[in-house]
């Protein structure tokens, strides 16, 4: 039995604890938020204890790993800190907003000698693990070209926007990570840019809401990346990977497959609203590989590794978009 503590009882910390509640052989033991009325609340839901400190967690010798589904700007003491108590680790994304800060945790988990493993829950989507497997095993040979479109409903309010790194460190993150992990390579050259498209009032916050970002790998390959805050159809996640011998496509996840057609027309449902449901999923098949790795011993589909990686490519973007520079790797 693993007694866990999760630090977080927002949207991501009830998703989380959600699925940890469900695992077998798994005890949601605390809930730790500074807002202790909604860690109460979650806690309560859960059969769990409810918290305000962090330091009354990491003192807790009963509890083997933590959950931190709190803000970015909290990841990475909260990795390093519990690195230090020797508690294992699933982190949210991104480590940090800095390369420096990160590459920090990801030393303090190994001279740690602790589990740690980045939230990119993508790469557990049944649809896009299925790409990466048939990729993989050369159904459509080598890989040439890459295409992601990322587009989101709508923004997040503008004060998480101020606080969030910029659209390239926060919103594109998963998207650098997903061209690592699908092609299986490493950038050699980035250009980045953007505008501000959908609302003034985050071109006014200083950052943009609408990005184009093309990479060429060390092996040549190609990747464009094309993102927006606003979608007025849903949540809009798909990929497709041009090979040698032919195309892998991903598409939207919709609330329901039903075609209707008539005499006034053909209709199908848009895609899902929001990640919430897009990635549901996902969410619960990584932190059940995170537990089973535990238990086995075996490697973390993502490590703080990746997290340091998709965090340079970020950086770069920000670069090459503030500069109007390609950048070099």
């Amino acid at each position: 039995m693993k007694n866990v503590a999760l630090f977080g009882a927002g949207r991501i910390g009830r998703i989380h604890a959600a699925n940890l509640a469900a695992l077998p052989g798994i005890t949601l033991k605390t809930v730790s938020d500074p807002l202790i009325a909604n860690a109460r609340e979650l806690a309560a839901a859960h059969g769990a204890q409810a918290t305000a400190t962090i330091d009354e967690v990491f003192a807790d010798a009963s509890i083997d790993a933590v959950v931190i589904a709190s803000p970015t700007t909290t990841h990475s003491d909260l990795i390093t800190r519990a690195a230090q108590s020797r508690k294992h680790i699933f982190c949210e994304k991104p480590v940090d907003l800095s390369v420096e800060r990160a590459q920090a945790c990801e030393k303090a988990v190994a001279d740690a000698g602790v589990a740690c493993m980045i939230g990119f829950q993508r790469r557990f989507d049944p649809t896009f693990n299925e790409a990466k497997t048939r990729l993989a095993r050369g159904d459509v040979g080598t890989p040439e070209m890459l295409v992601i479109t990322s587009r989101d409903p709508g923004a997040p309010p503008v004060d998480y926007i101020k606080q969030s790194g910029g659209i390239f460190r926060d919103m594109l993150i998963h998207d650098f990570d997903v061209f690592r992990w699908i092609l299986d390579d490493e950038a050699a050259w980035l250009s980045a840019t953007g505008s501000c498209l959908t609302d003034p009032a985050i071109g006014q916050a200083g950052d943009i809401d609408s990005t184009a970002v093309t990479i060429r790998t060390k092996k040549g390959r190609l990747c464009q990346i094309n993102t927006s805050r606003r979608a007025a159809y849903g949540y809009d996640q798909r990929f497709e990977v041009l090979g040698s011998k032919g195309l892998l496509a991903c598409g939207n996840h919709r609330p329901t497959e039903v075609v209707q057609a008539t005499s006034g027309g053909t209709s199908v449902d848009n895609p899902e609203h929001f990640f919430l449901q897009r990635y549901r999923e996902a969410y619960r098949l990584e932190v059940t590989h995170f537990f089973e790795q535990i238990q086995s011993g075996g490697a973390f589909r993502t490590t703080v590794a990746d997290g340091v990686a998709a965090q340079r490519l970020a950086d770069a973007a920000a670069q090459s978009f503030e500069s109007g520079q390609p950048v070099l790797f």
